[in-house]
C-alpha cells in the first residue's frame, strides 16, 4: 500500500465499504469524471502486482485483482473522484496458437470494457482510459465495452464518453476507436428487429457509414428491378414473404496498393424475412 493512499484510507476508513472484488470509499465531490487504470497480477506467488505506468500512481491497498475483475475507489484524487482499477491478467501474458489471439491484447480489452461498464454504472458522463501498454486495444475495450443498444427502451444508460489518460499514443487509440466504431455498427444492425432494420433502412445506414468512411468506398443499392434482371430467383422467393421490397447491396472498396492482385469478395446476408 502506498502511504498516500494508506493515509487516505486511514482517515476516511469509518466510510469505508468492503465487497467481494471492490473496495468503496465515499466520494467528496460533485466532479462527473471518471478514470479507469490497469494493473498486472503477479507472475510469480512471491512477486507483487504490477501497475501499468498510468496505474503506477494509483498504488491501491486490497487483495490482487484477477483479470477482468474491477476495484473502484472513490475521493482518492481531485482530478478523478472515481478511480476504477482494473486487472490485466499476467503481463507476460502472450500470443495463444491455439485460439489464435494475442492474450495480453485481449486481456486489455475485457479488463477496460469491465472498468467502463463500471464508470457507466455510476452515472458519469465521461471517463478517461489508461493506454494499458496498448492503446488501440484499451479504445476498442472501452468503445466495445460502453456499447448499449437500448434504441427501443425508455430508460437508457448513460451515454459515457470517452479518452486517452494522458499523453500516450493517440493514433493507435483512434484506431481502436475506428475498429470498435465498425463493430458496434455490426452490432446494431443484427440487434435491432427486423420491423425497425427493413432491407432499405439498412442499405441507407451501410451508405451513410461508408460513403462518409472513405472516398475509396463505393455503395451500390440495387432495387427489386435489378435483382430480377439478374434472374435472382431463390433471392426474391424468400423475399415475397415480406411487403417490404429487397436489397441487394453491394460495397466495392478500391483502396488496395496492389492493383495487380486479384480482388477479394465477401458475401454476407442480411435478412428481413426467411
Amino acid at each position: 500500500m502506498g502511504p498516500y493512499v494508506a493515509q487516505v484510507l486511514g482517515d476516511f476508513g469509518k466510510d469505508q465499504d468492503q465487497k467481494e472484488g471492490m473496495c468503496i470509499v465515499k466520494s467528496f465531490t460533485t466532479q462527473e469524471l471518471g478514470l479507469v487504470l490497469g494493473v498486472y497480477s503477479k507472475d510469480k506467488d512471491d512477486d507483487i502486482p504490477q501497475f501499468t505506468n498510468a496505474g503506477e500512481n494509483f498504488n491501491k491497498s486490497g487483495p490482487p485483482l484477477k483479470a477482468g475483475k474491477t476495484r473502484t475507489f472513490y475521493g482518492l484524487h481531485q482530478d478523478f473522484p472515481s478511480v476504477v482499477v482494473v486487472g490485466l491478467g499476467k503481463r507476460s501474458a502472450g500470443f495463444d496458437d491455439q485460439e489464435n489471439w494475442d492474450e495480453g491484447k485481449e486481456n486489455i480489452r475485457a479488463a477496460v470494457a469491465a472498468g467502463c461498464r463500471q464508470v457507466q454504472d455510476l452515472e458519469l458522463p465521461s471517463v478517461e482510459v489508461d493506454p494499458c501498454g496498448d492503446a488501440q486495444a484499451a479504445a476498442e475495450g472501452a468503445m466495445l465495452g460502453l456499447y448499449e443498444f437500448d434504441d427501443l427502451k425508455q430508460k437508457k444508460k448513460v451515454a459515457v464518453s470517452a479518452k486517452l489518460y494522458g499523453s500516450g499514443d493517440q493514433q493507435a487509440w483512434e484506431k481502436g476507436v475506428l475498429f470498435a466504431s465498425g463493430q458496434n455498427l455490426a452490432r446494431q444492425l443484427m440487434e435491432s428487429p427486423a420491423n425497425e432494420m427493413t432491407p432499405t433502412r439498412f442499405a441507407a445506414i451501410i451508405e451513410k457509414n461508408l460513403k462518409s468512411a472513405s472516398s475509396k468506398t463505393e455503395v451500390h443499392i440495387r432495387p427489386k428491378s435489378w435483382i430480377e434482371e439478374q434472374e435472382m430467383g431463390s433471392f426474391l422467393s424468400v423475399a415475397k414473404g415480406s411487403e417490404e421490397p429487397p436489397v441487394f447491396l453491394e460495397i466495392h472498396y478500391t483502396g488496395s496498393p496492389n492493383t495487380s492482385e486479384a480482388p477479394l469478395v465477401f458475401v454476407g446476408k442480411g435478412i428481413t424475412f426467411d
